[in-house]
């Protein structure tokens, strides 16, 4: 299985950024690590091992992305404006840098985006905000509402990066047609603390004709060993 670390300064971020590239062609899949979580979190939990068929086989590559999580939503030292702010620059990196390297390494035309925890909320909400650019979600046990890590406070910044709070006013005839094109799956626990925002901005897609898949596991299913398998269950695959 065809393994690569790549990096790159970052003029989004202004810093030194990496990632892992897994495959050789097949779907790009765009892979986001859980809170502060690393470029290399897929492959250390064991969910790279899981997809090796898919990735032997050309079904799928994957580009694990970093995070900065820890500069901006998670960094409760600074003004929530300015964590916001840092996370618009990392929807920038994400869209500006990394999407295009993904196609200089595969001309493939279907992107996924996933992750797992606050991977998923970076998944579904890079896939909401650009839906012309993503074809399928896959969010994990996330949790969807930014203001919780913004002490309540709001801005655009914060605003347009919370899909609960963006999704019920989309009304562009054009962004909502590539909303219900996108193949959207919002998995997660029963038990699971967050199961009540996967239901929330599923029921918020629906009201506005976007098609989505919740899926609800039975018990807490917040853990590797979980997302081991639901990834199985969603990404899809074929000879």
């Amino acid at each position: 299985m065809n393994r690569d670390y790549v990096h790159w300064h970052s003029p989004s971020l202004g810093r030194e950024m990496d990632l892992l590239v897994f495959g050789h062609g097949g779907a790009r899949t765009l892979v986001f690590p859980t809170s502060m979580g690393r470029f290399y979190q897929w492959e250390d939990f064991g969910m790279v091992d899981a997809l090796r068929e898919h990735l032997e086989r050309g079904w799928i590559q994957l580009f694990c992305v970093d995070s900065v999580d820890a500069e901006s939503w998670y960094a409760r030292g600074i003004a929530p404006a300015d964590r916001a702010r840092r996370h618009t620059h990392y929807d920038q990196y994400i869209h500006d840098e990394v999407l295009p390297f993904t196609k200089e390494r595969n001309p493939n035309p279907f992107l996924v985006a996933t992750g797992a925890s606050f991977g998923a909320y970076h998944a579904a909400n890079f896939g909401l905000r650009h839906p012309d650019l993503v074809d399928r979600v896959i969010a994990m046990s996330g949790l969807y509402d930014a203001k919780g890590f913004t002490d309540g406070y709001s801005d655009d910044n914060v605003y347009f990066n919370s899909p609960v709070d963006y999704v019920p006013h989309e009304h562009e005839q054009g962004r909502l047609d590539a909303l219900r094109h996108e193949d959207i799956v919002l998995a997660t626990g029963r038990d699971d603390p967050n199961v009540a925002s996967s239901e929330q901005l599923s029921a918020l897609l629906w009201d506005k004709g976007i098609g989505n898949a919740l899926r609800v596991w039975d018990g807490w299913a917040h853990d590797w060993p979980y997302w081991r398998q639901m990834i199985l269950a969603y990404i899809g695959g074929h000879d």
